[in-house]
């Protein structure tokens, strides 16, 4: 085997930031260093290879030169798979150990309450929750399994569905009480002030607009009431007493059990969107993930099912 040529890693980090950004001081930004250093670290590497990489354009910045443009390429991938098998070879010593990433509300709403189950079931399970609201880069990210929550078609993946969501109104028991202002059926929400959770990144979300027209109500004016960022801020004003808001089986947690929120009607939209449980296919039999993936999906036909009784 002949002996490989491999330029300084440091230069080849620097080069490959600066050809992304196309701009020294963000890509000091993103390595740490200065711009000054970034430039060091690219001259360096255009001296090893006895080519310019880039044109300096005192006016314009930096561009690349058709040998940077294409090296850039080539190199972003290569970093991007020693970052993914140094983040497995990482991860060998840590075998008992699942980080899982999910949404904020599903997290806080169903994922955590549940995590004393899985210790009892599996003791040496160390479950480590990462809350984001964007989609899991596996291959940039010390994550071994997310929830997601959409349409199932996720290339490359192993995707299981978690749970089908389905939105309900819900309200304070002393707000379905008032004798003034009924809550028979949903056209009487046109009397109460509506609570909305504010979901404008999301198309085809279940809004009040949503439900009311699957369920045939019209003419009700959506556009009043407060907005709330998160879902359990948007069932907290409901559960003072503040308005109707919508909840879905999947984040209501314990409000209608502990009577802190009550379904005047029974009425259900079944969502757009649904949650699904998916990780790389070249880690999902790892024993420690199989295990809590199996761990997970039984515990949502738990859920499942105490949602039916109700």
């Amino acid at each position: 085997m002949s002996r490989r040529r491999l330029p300084p890693l440091n230069a080849l980090r620097a080069f490959e930031a600066a050809a992304r950004h196309l701009n020294f001081e963000k890509a000091g930004d993103e390595i740490a260093v200065t711009a000054s250093a970034v430039g060091q670290q690219v001259k360096a590497l255009e001296a090893w290879l006895g080519r310019p990489l880039f044109l300096r354009q005192p006016s314009r910045g930096v561009a690349l030169t058709p040998l940077g443009e294409h090296y850039a390429a080539s190199l972003s991938d290569i970093l991007d798979r020693l970052d993914h098998v140094t983040a497995q070879a990482l991860r060998s010593d840590r075998s008992n150990v699942i980080t899982v990433s999910s949404m904020p509300s599903f997290a806080s709403g169903w994922l955590i309450p549940r995590l004393g189950s899985l210790k009892e079931q599996h003791p040496d399970l160390e479950v480590r929750v990462s809350v984001d609201t964007r989609l899991t880069d596996f291959a940039r990210e010390d994550v071994d399994v997310a929830i997601r929550f959409g349409r199932g078609n996720y290339p490359g993946l192993r995707s299981s569905l978690l749970m089908e969501e389905y939105f309900f109104a819900v309200c304070s028991a002393s707000l379905l009480g008032d004798p003034e202002r009924p809550l028979n059926e949903p056209a009487d929400l046109r009397h109460h002030t509506l609570l909305h959770e504010s979901v404008y990144s999301i198309p085809d979300y279940t809004t009040w607009d949503r439900w009311l027209d699957a369920v045939g109500v019209t003419g009700l004016d959506t556009s009043r009431g407060p907005h709330f960022p998160h879902t359990y801020l948007c069932l907290q004003a409901a559960a003072s007493g503040q308005g109707v808001a919508l909840a879905t089986n999947v984040l209501i947690g314990d409000y209608l059990q502990a009577g802190r929120l009550v379904q005047p009607f029974p009425q259900q939209v079944k969502g757009s969107y649904q949650y699904y449980v998916v990780c790389p296919e070249a880690t999902a039999d790892r024993p420690a993930l199989a295990a809590f993936r199996a761990w997970l999906l039984e515990e949502a036909r738990a859920h499942g099912a105490e949602a039916g009784r109700d």
